[in-house]
């Protein structure tokens, strides 16, 4: 994938992650990887999406709205699908069906080096 993707910066991590993830979808042109969606879940109630990536080229086109169509069909009987994203980002989500919620916050720890 050609997107700005921190993780993408860890390639043996980013194997072992998407092993582990319990959903992933991908979405395809011919045999070129164009998109993809990785969710967590604890097995009944919540399920959090952790990446959708689409390639820039394939932006704008309904991918990365099919991509979280086919999660909300996956997890439709959970209580909560919830993503974090770049308030840059947000407006997306919120086309797409999330709410912002405003008596809460995401928090981070991003260097575990200390």
């Amino acid at each position: 994938m050609s997107v700005e993707w921190s993780s993408g910066q860890y390639p043996e991590k980013l194997v072992i992650a998407m092993k582990n993830f319990d959903t992933v979808f991908s979405a395809w042109h011919e045999d070129e990887l164009v998109g993809l969606i990785c969710v967590m879940d604890d097995g009944i109630m919540n399920a959090y999406i952790h990446y959708v990536l689409v390639k820039p080229q394939y932006q704008l086109k309904g991918i990365g709205k099919a991509l979280l169509e086919r999660v909300k069909n996956h997890y439709h009987d959970y209580l909560k699908i919830a993503v974090i994203t770049m308030q840059s980002k947000s407006k997306f989500y919120e086309y797409s069906g999330f709410e912002k919620a405003e008596d809460k916050c995401a928090l981070f720890i991003t260097d575990l080096d200390d």
